[in-house]
């Protein structure tokens, strides 16, 4: 069900908001410069080589520690959400099922696009320029079938962090009840 709420000024820059902001901004920025410099890596050790089965893993797991420890860092601190956004397409879903307001979602998009930026630039610089690696669809695949892959994905994500967001929710308000 849909519940949008704008917000209002004075909840979107109250030192609570600015704070999660800023906890956004850094957890999005560690998990970035972790994931993607995971890949950096990869391509140093290997001489720019292929992606094999082990590599892919070796990433796979390097982004899901880098999440954990982004979630970790910025849940509490990010209006208490279990899986802090983190992600552009987690603060859609936060915001069309109302845990946060469209303003504040929007602030939490410029802190992961800041963030994100930033862990680039700071890899720029740590690896003295090396490439920021890119990959596409897998041999065999086409775009559309990637496209379709992405959605499914984005939508397990979103669809996990609203289940968790109901589920803390719920065991709140039971707490309260007693």
């Amino acid at each position: 069900m849909v519940k949008l709420a704008f917000g209002s000024c004075g909840d979107s820059f109250s030192a609570t908001s600015v704070r999660a902001y800023v906890a956004e901004f850094i957890a999005t920025l560690l998990f970035v410069f972790a994931g993607v410099g995971s890949a950096i890596a990869y391509g140093k050790l290997t001489d720019d080589g292929a992606l094999d089965p082990a590599g892919l893993v070796a990433i796979a797991i390097a982004h899901a520690f880098a999440l954990f420890v982004g979630v970790a860092i910025a849940a509490n601190i990010s209006g208490g959400h279990p899986g802090a956004p983190l992600t552009p397409a987690v603060t859609f879903g936060l915001a069309v099922g109302g845990h946060i307001t469209i303003l504040t979602g929007i602030f939490y998009w410029v802190a992961q696009l800041l963030g994100s930026t930033a862990a680039c630039f700071l890899l720029k610089f740590v690896t003295h320029g090396k490439a920021i690696p890119t990959h596409g669809v897998a041999a065999g695949m086409n775009e559309f079938e990637g496209v379709v892959m992405e959605i499914v994905i984005t939508f397990a994500l979103v669809y996990t962090t609203q289940v968790l967001n109901s589920c803390t929710s719920q065991l709140i308000q039971k707490s309260l009840d007693v």
